[in-house]
């Protein structure tokens, strides 16, 4: 499932970038491999983490992740089954740039409420 648009990275000083942003694009993906970070987790505990996220995107993202090789998905024979995520070496090589990525949001996203005068702003600039 080649997701890479250049076969060598020699196209443009870019490339590199182009390339990692194609690895970890997903709109979970990062979030998911900022909570591995923290240790191995369970699917269920991954979904609490993210509420905002469905079961199916879920899965999809961490399907991704594991065959990118960046997640382990560990699968114990037992009754209901027991599935566990982790990082692999890969995974864990990414945490300089997700921390980074989180200490430039920690100082430079703002995320505000909307409230009904700021709606009313935003409807009268438009």
């Amino acid at each position: 499932m080649p997701r890479i648009r250049h076969k060598q990275l020699d196209c443009s000083p870019g490339c590199a970038v182009e390339a990692t942003l194609e690895l970890i694009d997903g709109k979970w993906k990062g979030v998911i491999l900022f909570h591995l970070l923290q240790g191995t987790l369970r699917f269920n505990a991954i979904r609490k983490l993210l509420p905002n996220v469905t079961q199916r995107m879920l899965t999809a993202q961490l399907r991704e992740l594991e065959q990118d090789g960046f997640v382990l998905r560990t699968v114990y024979a037992e009754v209901p089954p027991k599935v566990e995520y982790s990082l692999t070496e890969r995974g864990r090589s990414l945490e300089p740039v997700i921390m980074a990525l989180k200490h430039w949001g920690d100082a430079h996203a703002y995320f505000e409420k909307k409230t009904a005068s700021h709606e009313a702003f935003a409807a009268a600039a438009e």
